[in-house]
């Protein structure tokens, strides 16, 4: 059972049930991973209530470990939850909620909002006959390939992101 006085929630993935919890090592992972200077840049990039896929992986995968498992992120990836792409949402926004504070609902209801509006505007412009008229997607600052080459660098005591 989840102590949320220790910041811990419960959630079910692939149909196991899991304790998540961000921890100072599992917050600092993330720190690293999306470049944030302090906890507090990381909680106000959370507050915007914008998240991607990759994000939420990330978010998860810190949880878990934290919690102790030893999980990747890429197989975080792999993994289904109850309720598609919101249960993920929820359980970032309950996680996010129980590390930093406040209400879980409506952070959960801004995300999904952001990305049920997002997927119905890139369906809408969508033009899936034209195949030359699609564009390559830019590529990300803080990828993988760039947090691989500072991770020779890094003063952190943890891998880059996985």
């Amino acid at each position: 059972m989840p102590n949320p006085h220790r910041g811990e929630i419960e959630a079910c993935l692939d149909g196991t049930s899991y304790r998540l919890c961000l921890t100072l090592r599992s917050l600092a992972e993330l720190e690293h991973t999306f470049g944030s200077d302090d906890m507090l840049a990381l909680a106000e990039r959370f507050q915007k209530g914008r998240l991607s896929a990759l994000d939420a992986q990330r978010i998860i995968g810190a949880g878990l470990r934290g919690a102790g498992h030893e999980i990747l992120d890429e197989a975080v990836g792999r993994m289904q939850a109850e309720g598609g792409a919101a249960g993920f949402v929820d359980i970032v926004a309950r996680l996010l909620s129980a590390t930093f504070g406040g209400p879980a609902a409506p952070v959960a209801a801004a995300v999904a909002g952001e990305i049920i509006s997002g997927l119905t505007e890139t369906a809408a412009n969508a033009a899936p006959s034209d195949p030359s008229s699609r564009r390559p997607r830019p590529r990300a600052e803080g990828t993988r390939d760039d947090a691989r080459k500072e991770d020779a660098s890094s003063p952190f005591p943890f891998p880059g992101p996985t």
